[in-house]
């Protein structure tokens, strides 16, 4: 015996083309062509019409058979795609799931470069704020270094110069 699906195949194939314009056409033919044979008194009217009737139940038996069958297929076919259907809607649902995954670790990541901006934009504050107190320090500390360098020379000017080196008397 064939492969169930070549048969299967065949059926469905079958089907399709009864169910076309061309098989409409060649039968009306088939179908004429009978009744002119009958006619044309190349076969007798009553033999015709039993050639006709054995030929046209024969082909209704076996017609069902192939519809049936196609309908078999089409169903196991749907059964599949059913399958397939539900395969990939479970897939879609953990995709969903990995994607609010990803959409929380992007928010988390987000407030984490936040933050980091913020703590970055405080230091550099903080930093600006110790090199404004630094400079102001640096200015006391020049402004107190020329007092006491006027102060050192104003008390060189005023002691006399004698009492400056003792040893020289």
């Amino acid at each position: 015996m064939k492969d169930p699906y070549h048969i299967w195949k065949t059926a469905v194939g079958t089907t399709r083309w009864i169910g076309s314009p061309t098989s409409v056409i060649v039968h009306t033919l088939i179908f004429v062509g009978f009744f002119v044979a009958a006619g044309e008194n190349w076969i007798a009217f009553e033999d015709m019409f039993r050639v006709l009737t054995i030929v046209v139940s024969l082909e209704a038996i076996y017609l069902a058979i192939f519809i049936q069958m196609t309908i078999n297929y089409t169903t196991q076919e749907l059964a599949e795609v059913s399958e397939d259907i539900e395969e990939i809607q479970v897939d879609i649902g953990e995709i969903q799931e990995d994607v609010g995954e990803l959409q929380e670790n992007v928010e988390e990541i987000s407030e984490d470069v936040e933050e980091i901006t913020e703590e970055e934009k405080s230091e550099e504050a903080a930093e600006e704020q110790r090199k404004v107190e630094q400079r102001k320090t640096l200015a006391d500390i020049q402004t107190d270094l020329r007092k006491l360098m006027q102060d050192i020379t104003k008390l060189q000017q005023s002691t006399p110069k004698e009492s400056q080196h003792p040893k020289a008397q």
